[in-house]
């Protein structure tokens, strides 16, 4: 399921770019190619290019934003392997191997301290 909405997407995304590079700006772009000359401007005439190409992206970027929430859903239902900062924070803590050092406070593990009986 996983795989057939990562290639749903994919395709979106690569339609979406083609309709936004078709697209005229204030050169002529690629539309040019499909404008005024041929190609969909003799089928939608010169305005409706441009306002059937703005459609086309409308409607591939809603479907581009489900798929990604729709992958957002389904990786969060998914049980498999988990990002190394995802392992690291379920670890059990464990002591610092400083707090095993002697001397600092709050260590379990203190040297004795001898005491000089001689007396002189």
């Amino acid at each position: 399921m996983y795989a057939i909405v990562v290639i749903l997407h994919v395709l979106i995304s690569l339609l979406l770019m083609t309709v936004i590079l078709m697209q005229s700006s204030k050169g002529t772009g690629l539309s040019g190619a499909f404008g005024t000359g041929g190609g969909l401007g003799t089928m939608f005439g010169g305005r409706g290019v441009a306002t059937f190409l703005s459609k086309v992206t409308t409607i591939l970027a809603i479907l581009f934003m489900l798929s990604s929430i729709g992958q957002v859903l389904i990786s969060k239902s998914r049980s498999g392997p988990q990002s190394v900062i995802q392992q690291e924070l379920n670890k059990p803590t464990a002591t610092s191997p400083a707090a095993k050092l002697p001397g600092l406070p709050g260590t379990t593990t203190q040297t004795p301290v001898k005491q000089d009986t001689t007396k002189k």
